[in-house]
């Protein structure tokens, strides 16, 4: 058997067949498994009811490659921000989002990403790699124990909404999730889990034939297509059209029902018409929308919206369209962990852009 696999790459027949490799019952594979993702031990010296023999040989041939957060910023508001280091000049970040009834872990699923979303600082940051399966799960185990230490609260949501784009990390955000929902693993419930994407039609399609259980978010932000083409450059290849039949296709396939995430950006997206715009294109499938607070990046074009065009434009929405609008205040600004600052200023990430 060659050296060097990571542990965390196999799934669990591939532990087993692990196990059974190295002259032990497939039983230890398990064993295997609940060590690395329940327990979420770091070492093989750890794995106390394995043989020793095995776990010297663990040792021999196989590696762990957890992540841990270099650095973290505690917000006057109570929000967390970590960077994690992957690699040398590749950084990741995480944070914890308190609120009343939840705590909150926003995580990232790619080291910068490919989209350029002219409103995202992540944007500004070339795609350097996906994250694997582990590495998006050491973020979650990282902030649920700061939900504990900062909170004494135990974490409560999961939203694949930091770096990256998750839907172009299909199989390791999949394998993430079922090792967060699974036992072995963090048994966490899938509905306590979202998926954000910028809209990658076909991969949304495939989420409805993997009929997965988690919620899927969808990074509207503009629903006219002329419009979204100037801030999200993926509007010219995934259209609202091939958008809108690709989340009726999920919706029939999963029962779930969609959110909207919306930035309010002023002057840009943030009139009654826009809201019209809006309601119209949201009302192909069940959802609810999210209205986000905008909180400007470093050389950004655009601004926060005024506050009373924010109120008019949830009213509008509730009002005459009887939607389910909650208003997501920005959190964090004092440590530029709020929406669209994530990696902006972090030395690692800004030195690989």
């Amino acid at each position: 058997m060659p050296p060097n696999i990571d542990i965390r790459s196999l799934d669990d027949q591939g532990l087993r067949d692990l196990a059974v490799d190295l002259g032990h019952p497939s039983f230890r594979g398990k064993q295997l498994s609940e060590w690395i993702w329940t327990k979420g031990v770091r070492s093989f010296d750890d794995m106390t009811n394995l043989p020793q023999g095995m776990r010297s040989a663990l040792g021999d041939i196989c590696t762990f490659s957890p992540i841990a957060p270099e650095e973290e910023q505690v917000s006057r508001d109570g929000t967390v921000k970590c960077a994690f280091p992957i690699e040398p000049g590749k950084v990741v970040e995480g944070v914890l989002i308190p609120a009343k009834d939840r705590m909150t872990a926003c995580i990232s699923s790619q080291v910068g990403c490919s989209l350029s979303c002219a409103f995202c600082a992540t944007g500004k940051l070339k795609l350097l790699r996906n994250l694997t399966a582990g590495e998006i799960v050491d973020q979650v185990r990282h902030i649920a124990a700061l939900a504990e230490q900062h909170h004494g609260h135990r974490l409560t949501n999961i939203v694949y909404m930091g770096m990256g784009e998750p839907l172009l990390n299909y199989r390791n955000v999949l394998q993430s999730v079922e090792r967060i929902t699974g036992t072995p693993g963090l048994g966490m419930s899938p509905k306590r889990i979202t998926v954000s994407t910028a809209g990658i039609a076909k991969m949304i399609r495939k989420l409805g034939d993997d009929e997965v259980k988690f919620n899927l978010a969808l990074s509207l932000h503009a629903a006219q297509d002329d419009k979204r083409n100037q801030i999200m450059e993926i509007n010219e290849t995934n259209d609202l059209a091939s958008l809108r039949d690709a989340l009726l296709y999920f919706h029939e396939k999963t029962g779930t029902r969609v959110t909207f995430e919306y930035i309010l950006l002023g002057g840009f997206n943030d009139d009654l018409e826009d809201a019209r715009d809006l309601a119209r294109f949201a009302s192909c499938v069940p959802c609810k929308v999210n209205l986000i607070e905008y909180n400007p990046i470093d050389d950004a074009v655009f601004q926060k919206a005024d506050a009373q065009k924010t109120d008019a434009f949830k009213d509008l929405l509730e009002d005459k369209f009887n939607m389910v609008v909650n208003v997501r205040r920005s959190r964090g600004e004092d440590i530029d962990a709020a929406c669209g600052q994530l990696a902006n200023k972090n030395k690692l990430a800004a030195g690989s852009a």
